[in-house]
């Protein structure tokens, strides 16, 4: 079991549990000091989470026992497993059995159903030794049992630059239909890059202990998306949410004072573009083909230093320019990644979260910006070629003021 922990990438810990091993994207102090439900139930589906070896085998074989949560009257897929061989997806497993958590979105009560343990097999794979990487569920959470193959297993050295994502539900890959496709993860296999992802479902919410979590995790590129949970929660007012992201950037310096950072506002949402939180589900949806979320806010609230997605682009790229000691800093628009004519034709079904088809398009965008030409995280010791800046595409802070 100690061997299976060992080939796991993306995780902060893992927790020995009566079953197996359960991946933990936290670390058990951040659990112990802040142990909001939430967070928890977050933090504890393994997005962005991969087994990775190298193996001969013809077959391969892992057990594991999932809990998902299904909200009564609002039905949503179960989670899914996938399998890499030499970079090509080889088994997309739906999974089924496991724990069931049922909340009824009216009354918030939880009722919890015992379930079997799931089994995911690949078989047919060719002569030769290939690297296996095995995507975990993003959207359920999951106790590893065992892993069996028919030839040794020897854990993969690949030695890829590391990418620390935080962001919110959109990024921890809620509506992305498996766990390689949510759109870190097709961003961060487009580039070639190790993925570490922190996006937690709500709770995006400029929290100083997310801060010390990366400002203490091994990075090669850092980026940090923030807003839209702040917004749906009314979490801030103006006068607090831009103190705060500075406390939160200042933090993560104090562990990496030069690794580029880019900093990313809310892609588009147009429930809250100018209207305020807190964000509630319509009860008009409920029990309906799709449960859509609204806004409660009006936008006069905005008088008051209420935040709409509007209000925190301008702010986070005003801080951003004003931080030119950093020459490591970078802003992006995240409308570039995801604006007003993508939601037209690719909609929130949700009015919140981007459908599977967006996913892609995030993530392929996102790549292209970040890891080429020159973005801010261009491959490792190439030198930085004559900066430009695309319409929407965002800018570079440095010592010389923004481009």
């Amino acid at each position: 079991m100690h061997v299976l922990a060992k080939l796991l990438r993306g995780v902060a810990e893992v927790e020995v549990t009566p079953r197996g091993l359960r991946p933990h994207r936290l670390p058990a102090w951040v659990r112990e000091q802040f142990p909001d439900g939430q967070l928890l139930s977050m933090e504890s589906q393994p997005s962005g989470v991969r087994i990775v070896f190298r193996t001969a085998a013809s077959s391969v074989t892992l057990v594991t026992h999932p809990t998902w949560i299904a909200y009564g009257g609002a039905e949503r897929p179960r989670g899914r497993i996938d399998v890499y061989a030499d970079g090509e997806l080889a088994v997309r497993d739906t999974l089924d059995g496991g724990d069931r958590i049922e909340v009824d979105l009216t009354s918030g009560r939880s009722v919890l159903h015992l379930g079997e343990a799931h089994t995911t097999a690949v078989s047919g794979l060719p002569d030769g030794r290939h690297r296996i990487e095995v995507w975990l569920p993003h959207n359920e959470s999951i106790e590893l049992i065992n892993l069996w193959a028919d030839a040794p297993i020897e854990p993969d050295d690949a030695g890829l630059p590391l990418w620390v994502h935080h962001g919110s539900s959109i990024s921890h890959g809620s509506n992305a239909v498996a766990p390689s496709e949510i759109w870190p993860a097709v961003a961060a296999r487009r580039a070639g890059v190790e993925l570490r992802n922190l996006g937690l479902g709500g709770s995006a919410l400029v929290d100083p202990f997310l801060a010390r979590v990366i400002r203490d995790a091994p990075a090669d590129y850092i980026s940090i998306k923030l807003g839209i949970n702040v917004v749906n929660l009314d979490a801030m007012r103006l006068r607090a949410f831009v103190p705060a992201v500075h406390g939160f950037l200042d933090t993560i310096r104090d562990g990496h004072p030069d690794v580029p950072l880019l900093l990313i506002s809310p892609l588009f949402c147009g429930i809250h573009e100018h209207s305020p939180g807190p964000g509630a589900i319509d009860p008009a949806s409920i029990g309906s083909d799709q449960v859509r979320f609204i806004a409660t806010g009006t936008p006069e609230d905005v008088t008051l230093g209420r935040l709409t997605l509007q209000v925190i682009r301008r702010e986070l790229r005003s801080l951003a320019d004003r931080r030119t000691a950093d020459k490591n800093l970078h802003y992006l628009d995240g409308t570039s990644l995801y604006g007003s004519n993508d939601a037209a034709e690719l909609p929130l079904s949700d009015g919140l979260h981007p459908s599977p088809a967006a996913h892609q398009r995030i993530g392929a965008r996102f790549a292209e910006y970040a890891f080429t030409g020159a973005g801010p995280f261009r491959p490792m010791n190439e030198p930085a070629p004559e900066p430009t800046r695309p319409q929407g595409q965002g800018h570079r802070v440095n010592g010389k003021g923004s481009m």
